[in-house]
């Protein structure tokens, strides 16, 4: 027996040596694990967030722009990330979601070791199998990788599972899911559940169907592979997957994933990017004034609003129907008048270009390709002959598309931009001064130029003359009195007596005399009331553009903006009243917190009997005078006033009108004041402005939901007499020397000129 226990006794006690280092060992790398736990946990390998940063992402969230019913049309964003309430989420997308990338979520604590477990047993069939729970896809889509290869991405995944169970610790398992949908990238670079539902069936993630939100988590495993718009087979076999996962885990029944496999898929796109979607010119301007807004607006940390990160609501007073309808009459008139425009002989032959090389110069060198080409050192010489190769490009085009692909050369598609004739129309309450609709130009994508922004100034013509009329009456003025339509003599300012037409018509009364606006009545009239006086006025009525003092003030040679008329003109529907226009009424934080509100900024400018008289006048302009087209060409029914404005050789064409309910002005002209029309018949307000207003006034009449009523009539103050004022004293007739046409304001020649 000794020498038995000599001889097994090394080996036994090699072999308990060999136990004891093996548990050593295995103590030893279970304390380092937890050790390097500990240091991923507090931060010692690289950075952790912290719990509220977790629960609190601080991830770039878009801010929305919204119509006055709710609607959104818009966002802007780094990222186009918005979120929701789980509540707001339907359980289809839940059943979804659960049943395709973590069966077991609300069975393990972040971390699902089955799953983990067997991955070297799928990796010895060769077969991929993802292990990361919904919870650990959260921590890094919340904190996304860094630094990744083949050293680093151990640490990164301990560092996940860290973050996952600090997740689970803290938050219930609704909120970590919710957080989840709305952190994840879905395709087209939009993030988060409502913004993936809104794009791509225009609906809010509660009322998402089935096979929609099979097709919204399917894009989950490939944001590319399996968009929908961009690879509709892939999608749909992956959006079948999802339903069979489904019914893998009683989801859904073996009838229901029969039929809804069968299904195509359908979308309904509105992918809100700067160009597309409605009224971009407006979100444009919105932007800058929300971001200049924002430099005032503090966060509790005391930093200001991101209006591209800080997930703002931004409330409108856009209503869609009208911005609808607004777009469409644009469309309609615009496409029709282009071809007007382009028949015209030097235009549709190209030869209006030889008297002007220098615009089409100017034009090459502010463009994009110019100065890539000046980059690269080129010569003047070789760029130009760059810009004379035919290329394939696509440019604007009246068709369905708005655009057209085609074979020019650069120079040739700078010649044909040009030549577009561009518009502007504003719609706003004259009441409360909120903005309705929006039209900045023809097509945002080609032509980013607003035209109904307050910097954007044109020649108003005509349309200046009501506030002349308006200062005359409220200073005792008959609207029944006789003006004289003879040439007018201001030595201070001219040798000559100016001539600026309408002579013909002899001494006609106020009413004729702006109906048919005749620019030598409104010459005779600003004498009356004086020149300064009137500019002053102007002023007054809310224009705070720059009028120079001289006689032709009165026919509207100043640049004003459309949204300065559209503010002026407001008195007059209104009783008297201005009301500057405006266009937000509340901002909002992310968690619907009230950071600011806006209220119409309003200021008596004349009595209602004044307003009231100035409303018959500029009715008559439409019943009588130069917009009686509304009635006769367009059958607009019911109280209408306006005023139509034309300048120089038909530069820029005008109206502005209103009803009892609504205040609306268009402008059309090209960018570039030397193209314009030859014919006054076609490029005068009447004909080249009004159409749009018509176009969609009969829009806003046939939508009975609008609540805009025909049958509404101007409110006549109490005790009302049109024709009690003194008349106007006539100073008799001078012969004409000059054009007679009423809507051709401009100065006199420059010979005349001759200011003090």
């Amino acid at each position: 027996m000794k020498n038995e226990a000599n001889i097994t006794g090394p080996k036994d006690r090699k072999r308990k040596r060999s136990v004891r280092i093996l548990w050593y060992t295995f103590y030893l790398l279970i304390g380092l694990f937890v050790l390097l736990i500990a240091m991923v946990n507090f931060g010692m390998l690289g950075y952790m967030p912290s719990m509220a940063e977790l629960e609190n992402p601080s991830s770039a969230i878009s801010s929305e722009v919204l119509a006055a019913d709710g609607t959104m049309v818009g966002r802007y964003y780094v990222q186009d990330r918005s979120t929701c309430k789980h509540s707001e989420i339907s359980d289809n997308i839940y059943n979804a979601l659960l049943a395709t990338e973590d069966a077991r979520f609300y069975e393990h604590s972040g971390i699902d070791a089955y799953g983990t477990l067997a991955i070297p047993i799928y990796l010895a069939l060769h077969k991929k199998r993802g292990s990361s729970t919904i919870t650990q896809q959260l921590a890094k889509n919340l904190f996304p990788r860094k630094n990744e290869n083949v050293f680093t991405i151990p640490f990164i995944k301990l560092k996940e599972w860290v973050m996952a169970v600090k997740l689970e610790r803290n938050l219930t398992k609704d909120e970590i899911i919710t957080l989840y949908l709305n952190t994840v990238p879905f395709s087209d670079n939009v993030y988060g559940i409502r913004n993936a539902s809104l794009t791509f069936f225009n609906k809010t993630p509660d009322k998402v169907t089935v096979d929609e939100a099979a097709v919204l988590i399917g894009m989950l495993k490939g944001n590319t592979l399996y968009n929908p718009r961009r690879n509709p087979r892939l999608a749909t076999e992956r959006r079948n997957t999802v339903i069979e996962q489904m019914n893998k885990y009683d989801y859904l029944s073996n009838d229901s994933v029969a039929i809804l496999t069968k299904l195509p898929i359908k979308l309904d796109y509105r992918k809100l990017d700067y160009h597309e979607g409605m009224a971009p010119y407006f979100r444009q301007v919105l932007e800058l004034q929300v971001k200049d807004i924002c430099k005032d607006l503090k966060k509790p940390d005391g930093s200001n609003y991101d209006i591209y990160k800080d997930g703002l609501k931004i409330y409108t007073t856009i209503d869609i129907r009208m911005q609808h309808y607004a777009e469409e009459a644009v469309d309609e008139h615009m496409a029709e008048l282009q071809k007007e425009f382009i028949s015209q002989g030097s235009y549709r032959d190209g030869s209006v270009w030889q008297k002007h090389q220098d615009i089409l110069m100017q034009g090459i060198k502010q463009s994009d390709r110019y100065q890539m080409l000046k980059d690269e050192d080129m010569s003047e010489a070789d760029i130009m002959k760059e810009f004379a190769k035919p290329i394939k490009m696509r440019v604007f085009g009246w068709n369905r598309s708005k655009y057209k692909d085609t074979v020019m050369s650069p120079i040739d598609s700078i010649k044909y931009m040009k030549l577009f004739l561009q518009a502007g129309f504003l719609v706003m309450d004259p009441f409360t001064g909120e903005v309705k609709a929006w039209v900045g130009g023809i097509d945002h994508t080609f032509f980013q130029f607003d035209h109904v922004n307050i910097n954007t100034k044109r020649q108003v013509g005509s349309t200046i003359k009501p506030m002349l009329y308006c200062l005359a009456v409220d200073n005792g003025f008959s609207p029944c009195g006789i003006l004289s339509t003879a040439p007018q003599d201001f030595p201070e300012y001219m040798k000559h007596p100016y001539d600026a037409g309408g002579s013909k018509k002899g001494d006609v009364t106020m009413q004729t005399a702006i109906a048919l606006s005749l620019n030598n009545a409104a010459l005779y009239l600003e004498k009356q009331v004086g020149i300064n006086a009137f500019v002053d006025f102007v002023h007054k009525c809310g224009i705070t553009s720059n009028i120079d003092k001289v006689p032709a003030a009165a026919l509207g040679v100043a640049d004003i903006s459309l949204y300065e008329m559209l503010g002026a003109y407001s008195m007059f529907p209104s009783g008297g009243i201005h009301t500057d226009p405006f266009f937000i009424t509340k901002i909002e934080d992310k968690n619907g917190m009230l950071l600011k509100t806006f209220t119409p900024q309003q200021k008596e400018i004349i009595n209602p009997t004044t307003a009231y008289k100035m409303v018959l006048l500029m009715q008559g302009v439409i019943d009588h005078g130069t917009g009686v087209r509304m009635r006769t060409r367009y059958n607009i029914k019911g109280d209408i006033a306006g005023k139509t404005g034309t300048t120089n050789r038909q530069a820029d064409a005008w109206f502005i009108g209103y009803t009892p309910q609504l205040i609306a002005g268009a402008w059309v002209g090209c960018d570039d004041r030397t193209f314009r029309f030859g014919s006054q018949a076609l490029g005068q307000g009447s004909a080249a402005a009004l159409p749009i207003w018509a176009y969609f006034m009969r829009r806003v009449n046939a939508d009975r939901t609008l609540n805009i009523k025909t049958d509404a009539k101007f409110k006549m103050p109490d005790g009302f007499s049109n024709c009690e004022s003194t008349e106007v004293p006539s100073t008799g007739g001078i012969p004409s020397t000059g054009n007679p046409d009423e809507e051709e304001p401009g100065p006199p020649p420059s010979n005349d000129w001759e200011q003090p």
